[in-house]
């Protein structure tokens, strides 16, 4: 029972903590390039993960050899997902972009359906439905109500759950993976992105404190410690299951 009650409070640790994600973001203030943001964020995020390998007594390069379907499926997933997050806070506002972007849960539900042994149910495609409506009614009803001109920031926003989605329902296929090798998926993610912004970005620092609060916020919080939970539920052996 203790175990349980352990692994429910890190849960919601997480879950808290990826509810910062667009607070943050907006205090990053929007002017800098996502490519560069991504680099920022997730080099801390890396930072943070190897300061708790060292608490540990260990440098991590044990968690580096993992299977080439994982090292995909995390990259890919970390990588995509906040790329097309960032990109849709620049193209919408936040509260629709939030609000689209947090459908994943919902299809995980339906993507769990194409695994082995599982089955997509009449109750999980209406409960879809009624989802997909109840965002059209929320977006509707704001002040300015759905506006074309945010249309690509609706889509990116769609993208990010998909991504999601689709990381974390693909993660089941990989169990056996550590969540500390996520430490490593941060490090590459942060490398990418930073290639990306020297190719095609032009540097924009944060310009003041809380521009600076907001990009160390999100490597510290959704970025960073809101994986350090699942990593601390393995350590408690509630699971090795390395995704959110």
């Amino acid at each position: 029972m203790a175990t349980v009650n352990a692994a429910t409070w890190i849960g919601s640790i997480s879950v808290l903590l990826w509810g910062t994600l667009a607070l943050l973001t907006k205090l990053s203030g929007g002017e800098i390039p996502e490519f560069q943001l991504m680099a920022m964020t997730f080099g801390i995020a890396f930072l943070l993960m190897g300061g708790r390998w060292i608490l540990a007594g260990h440098t991590g390069v044990r968690y580096i050899r993992q299977p080439p379907f994982a090292w995909c499926i995390g990259i890919v997933g970390l990588f995509g997902y906040h790329f097309a997050y960032f990109k849709a806070m620049t193209l919408a506002p936040a509260v629709e972009v939030s609000l689209l972007a947090y459908l994943w849960p919902l299809l995980i539900v339906l993507l769990s359906a194409l695994l082995p042994g599982e089955r997509l149910r009449a109750t999980s495609i209406v409960g879809a439905l009624l989802a997909l409506l109840g965002c059209w009614l929320l977006i509707s009803r704001q002040a300015g109500g759905f506006a074309w001109e945010h249309l690509p920031g609706y889509l990116v926003a769609l993208a990010c759950a998909l991504i999601w989605s689709s990381y974390s329902v693909l993660s089941r296929l990989v169990r056996s993976v550590p969540t500390d090798a996520v430490g490593w998926f941060c490090g590459v993610t942060a490398l990418l992105a930073l290639g990306c912004h020297m190719l095609w970005e032009e540097t924009v620092w944060p310009d003041g404190l809380m521009q600076w609060v907001g990009v160390i916020g999100l490597g510290l919080g959704p970025v960073g410690i809101a994986f350090l939970p699942g990593t601390m539920a393995s350590n408690t052996g509630t699971s090795s299951y390395w995704a959110p």
